[in-house]
């Protein structure tokens, strides 16, 4: 102990010899970590248990410690790494050119010796050779960590040494060689090499490389860029450093993106064309850029190469001018002027004579430009017949571009008809026919046009209109020059039918084209036989209506024009044979048309000389008629029978036709029935009409109208009693709520022609209709239902009033109106029940202090008319519905109950079934 204790004393006392300062010795403290390490100084745990009490000590100290430590353990990589990473921290706030990094680096330098294999002393040292931008030294430092690690480890290495070599310090020649090195450890990443190679502005190698990841079917982006875009760059850097690019076949390149990448065509044409551009071969970009524009697909690709051209020839045309400025300012320096006789000596020798060899070309280039944008629109349609060359409005459009140029339009019309397939013709491609000679026929080419209308109906069209329509127009175009005859033989010929050998050869072929199929066009035809009624007889005329009827292509319109011209020329009877033909031939609704004309022109010629036979097709006619149809049929019929045949048939036809039309027809169809049979046989004749139109089934508000309308014609005939009986049977269908005005003209008749027991009649019916189709009744309360009938019996007393009806009579109708004791409900056993002649409690006082008297008038009134019907009161005005009374418990009523219960009891029995009279309670209630 005292030996270990002497030592550190000792060189403590020795220090101020030696030069040390005593602050980096040992001190009291240190003596249990220094007698430790001296016993066992191998020993990695004392010596790291000594570095971290003192961790709060200078550096300057734990850097003694740590070297006394690394002598002792040299191979120690906790040691080596805690040091280092001190060592780090004390000289990073010190400038490079401290003293501390050179300290630092020869640390580093000792630390390899032994910690060689080590990535992290590497890592570590290779950074802070970065930080202090000692570039020789990392180079070599950075070869020798990759000599000195496994391969496996090299991926720690790299990015760092990539990063030294993207330093703007570093040499340019050294960056390239330690990227190429990176990609034979690391192909993937030829990214980064072109990356850098563009930033150093080596176009040639990063082309090159470009050119190689392409080629490699192998490649994938580790940045996630597609090959598309790859190309993109590739086309970029070859386009704009055309110069300082060689060795690589821009055009081809181009080419092949061009077919490949179809999405960027129109980019990858402007890029062609300003390589060639940069080259100064301004030719060849001028026959790029029409190439471009003659082959894109799309309009916006279209625009895009047209863009540029016109950037380019107006850039062409502005340098020139700009020359030319330059030029006559003369300004040209001596060596321009030695530069520029040289090219006209030479100029003189190779191009004399030459127009090329004028050197003043703006009024050229002028030109050319103007002409580029007067060729826009061609262009452009040459674009879009590119997407769909059988668009046939688009050639259309194509040929009014040269509207003033008619050997441009004639090579048009040529090429139209050559590109367009019939069978893929977006369009009408027949009207390229027509519109082709119709052009030679406005020059007087007639025999052109001819031809060409006579090639178009050898075209196999899709449609056998489209051939019909040729065939027509050329007769047109011989009509309008006054040839009649070779119009109709044209017609003649298209509607001729192909033989028997034709249609043979046709079916073995197996494809039927459209000429053996247009003689049964009916767009020929027609035109045929409009041509024979203008210009021939009418033995031809009606042989090409008897043909077209042959051969069933016949329209009703076809069958009608046939008849009207025979009528026209007094051929009756072959006009009927021709309807018959026509209605045989022909079904509803087609044949409606045919039937009426029929019928009408029948009627109008014979009359009632061939009745039987006109009955005859009228029965036909409304047997095939559908039950829409009739109607008219119908009507046309009992026509017939009125004017020229008996009217007691008349009636029968109507009588037929009212059961036979639907039933939205029938109201109007009774309707007629019935004033024709007032007109013919007297009003009396209609009451059967009027009854089998109300028994026949029609909806109900058409039975309850039907009904108005009989009741009105009983009453004009002075038959009351029948009248009331319809309006009777007619409130079946007639709800208060939805028809008021058959209440209300049921309650007029009654005022007119009624007393009070008809009208009385009518209130218990409108109450008993009202009832059964209400649904709410049952919910009101049973005060509310006597109040409504004291008011209801009120609006009654002033009607029969202002009819002038007598005041005694119209007291026993409110005594019969008034519930009895029949229409009372049976009476619960409750003490605030109301007896069945009297009303709710809810009562004016008047009423119950009546006088004796009183009430004895009303018992003689009573009994006077005891053979009242009990009907609930019912006003004529308003609507009200039927309540099924219920007694009411007597909690409902509280006092006032009790006090209505008291009140009656004082009543004599005789008493309980009298109430005042109508004219009474309203005398009294006015007091």
């Amino acid at each position: 102990m005292t030996s270990a204790t002497a030592g550190p004393v000792a060189v403590a006392a020795a220090a101020p010899a030696l030069g040390i300062s005593p602050d980096m010795y040992p001190t009291e403290d240190d003596l249990p970590y220094e007698e430790e390490i001296l016993r066992e100084p191998f020993k990695l745990k004392g010596w790291w248990r000594y570095l971290v009490a003192r961790a709060a000590a200078p550096f300057s100290k734990r850097a003694i410690i740590y070297e006394r430590a690394l002598k002792a353990l040299p191979g120690s990589y906790k040691l080596w790494h805690a040091y280092l990473r001190e060592r780090l921290d004390h000289a990073r706030p010190h400038p490079i050119s401290h003293s501390a990094y050179a300290s630092l680096n020869n640390t580093f330098e000792r630390a390899l010796a032994t910690m060689h294999k080590m990535p992290r002393v590497w890592v570590l040292y290779l950074t802070s050779l970065l930080d202090q931008r000692l570039l020789t030294r990392a180079r070599r430092s950075f070869d020798r960590a990759l000599r000195a690690m496994p391969v496996t480890q090299h991926d720690r290495i790299w990015p760092l040494y990539l990063r030294l070599a993207s330093l703007p310090a570093s040499p340019v020649e050294t960056s390239l060689r330690v990227f190429r090195r990176y990609l034979q450890y690391d192909p993937s990443h030829a990214e980064d090499f072109i990356e850098f190679l563009i930033s150093a502005n080596r176009w040639q190698e990063a082309a090159d490389r470009l050119a190689s990841v392409l080629n490699d079917d192998g490649f994938r982006s580790v940045k996630g860029k597609t090959r598309h875009q790859l190309w993109l760059e590739l086309c970029e850097i070859l386009t704009k450093h055309a110069d300082e690019v060689a060795g690589l076949k821009v055009d081809a390149i181009l080419r092949g993106g061009i077919r490949k990448f179809t999405d960027e065509v129109g980019k990858l044409w402007t890029s062609l064309a300003d390589y060639y551009v940069r080259r100064t071969l301004y030719e060849k970009a001028r026959d790029i850029f029409e190439e471009g524009v003659a082959s894109v697909m799309t309009v916006q690709e279209f625009s895009v190469v047209f863009e540029a051209y016109t950037q380019f020839e107006q850039s062409m045309l502005a340098a020139k001018l700009e020359a030319a400025e330059e030029e006559g300012a003369g300004s040209e320096g001596e060596e321009e002027v030695g530069r520029k006789n040289v090219l006209e000596k030479l100029s003189k020798k190779f191009l004399t004579g030459c127009w090329l060899n004028d050197e003043d070309d703006t009024d050229l280039r002028l030109a050319r430009f103007e002409r580029l944008l007067d060729r826009r629109p061609e262009l452009l349609s040459s674009v879009l017949l590119r997407q769909n060359p059988h668009n046939v409005e688009e050639w259309h459009r194509r040929v009014k571009l040269f509207e003033k140029d008619p050997a441009r339009q004639v090579a048009t019309y040529v090429e139209a008809v050559k590109t367009v397939d019939p069978m893929k013709a977006a369009g009408k491609p027949h009207t390229l026919w027509v519109a082709f000679a119709k052009m030679y026929e406005k020059h007087n080419r007639l025999d052109s046009a001819e031809e060409i209308f006579k090639r178009a109906t050898q075209v196999n069209f899709k449609a056998v209109d489209h051939l019909a329509s040729i065939w027509c127009e050329w007769a047109e175009m011989e009509l309008r020059h006054n040839n009649f005859d070779k119009a109709i033989e044209l017609m003649r010929q298209a509607t001729a039918e192909p033989s028997v050998e034709v249609k043979r050869r046709a079916a073995a072929e197996g494809d039927e084209p459209v000429q053996l199929r247009v003689h049964k066009s009916l767009k020929l035809w027609s035109f045929y036989v409009d041509l024979e009624e203008s210009l021939g007889t009418l033995e031809s005329t009606r042989a090409v209506y008897e043909r077209i009827l042959d051969l069933r292509i016949a329209t009703p319109q076809i069958i009608l024009n046939y008849a009207y011209l025979l009528e026209e020329n007094r051929y009756f009877e072959d006009a009927f044979k021709v309807y018959e033909r026509g209605v045989k031939i022909f079904k509803y609704p087609h044949v409606k048309d045919i039937w009426v004309t029929y019928l009408t022109k029948f009627v109008r010629r014979y009359q009632r000389s061939k009745l039987e036979r006109a009955r005859e097709l009228f029965n036909e006619a409304v047997k095939q008629a559908p039950p829409q149809e009739k109607k008219v049929i119908y009507l046309q019929y009992a026509k017939l029978e009125e004017d020229y045949g008996l009217a007691k048939r008349a009636m029968n036809v109507y009588d037929e036709a009212v059961r036979a039309v639907p039933n939205s027809e029938k109201m109007s169809m009774y309707e007629i029935y019935i004033a024709r049979a007032a007109e013919l046989f007297g009003v009396p004749r209609t009451r059967q009409i009027y009854e089998q139109a109300i028994e026949s089934g029609l909806p109900d508000k058409d039975v309850m109208t039907m009904c108005m309308k009989f009741a009105e014609l009983e009453r004009n005939l002075g038959e009351i009693d029948r009248a009331r009986a319809i309006y009777v049977h007619a409130s079946n269908y007639a709800d208060p709520n939805s028809h008021p005005e058959f209440w209300k003209k049921w309650n007029e008749f009654e005022i007119q022609h009624g007393n009070e027991d008809t009208f009385r009649e009518m209130l218990r019916i409108k109450r008993t209709v009202s009832a059964s189709r209400s649904q709410t009744h049952f919910i009101l309360p049973e005060y509310l239902m006597q109040r409504d009938q004291r008011l209801n019996l009120d609006e009654a007393v002033d009607t029969l009033k202002r009819a002038g009806v007598p005041e005694d009579e119209m007291a026993a109708l409110e005594r019969q109106l008034m519930p009895g004791p029949s229409t009372a409900p049976p009476a619960a056993p409750s003490p605030a029940t109301a007896p069945a002649n009297r009303m709710m409690n809810f009562v004016s006082a008047g009423v119950e202090a009546q006088a004796e008297s009183s009430r004895q008038q009303q018992a003689a009134a009573a009994a006077a008319n005891n053979e009242d019907i009990e009907l609930p009161d019912e006003s004529d005005e308003e609507d009200d519905v039927q309540i099924a009374e219920k007694s009411v418990p007597a909690a409902v009523f509280g006092e006032l109950g009790k006090r209505a219960a008291e009140n009656r009891e004082e009543n004599s029995g005789a008493q309980e079934n009298e109430q005042l009279g109508a004219l009474e309670r309203i005398k009294r209630r006015r007091q």
